[in-house]
């Protein structure tokens, strides 16, 4: 397959672009804020926040692959709603640990 123009799947509409640039930038500094916070506290609760927030950019990622054309629309569907369920399972895993373990699990 070959590269497409980045917001060529939408119309070439470049706010599309500017979004997920912006998604991907949140995404990034999101993640390194919960891993930060993880390294602090060393908790389990903290890791699986901080894996929450990984998903929104890994789901940042399925976009751009399907953008680009190196995902299908079925892979890209499925993944986004695969990275749903991952994401409300690390925060339930996270608040129960939490609770569990009156905030210090580890």
């Amino acid at each position: 397959m070959r590269p497409v123009p980045l917001a060529a799947g939408h119309g070439g509409d470049p706010w599309y672009a500017l979004v997920l640039g912006l998604a991907a930038v949140g995404g990034a500094i999101l993640l390194g804020l919960g891993l930060a916070a993880f390294l602090r506290r060393g908790s389990r609760s903290y890791l699986l926040v901080a894996l929450a927030l990984g998903t929104l950019l890994a789901r940042t990622a399925l976009a751009v692959g399907a953008t680009w054309g190196g995902i299908g629309d079925g892979p890209h569907h499925l993944g986004e709603h695969a990275l749903d369920v991952a994401m409300a399972g690390l925060v339930i895993g996270a608040v129960y640990y939490a609770r569990t373990a009156g905030g210090s699990a580890s």
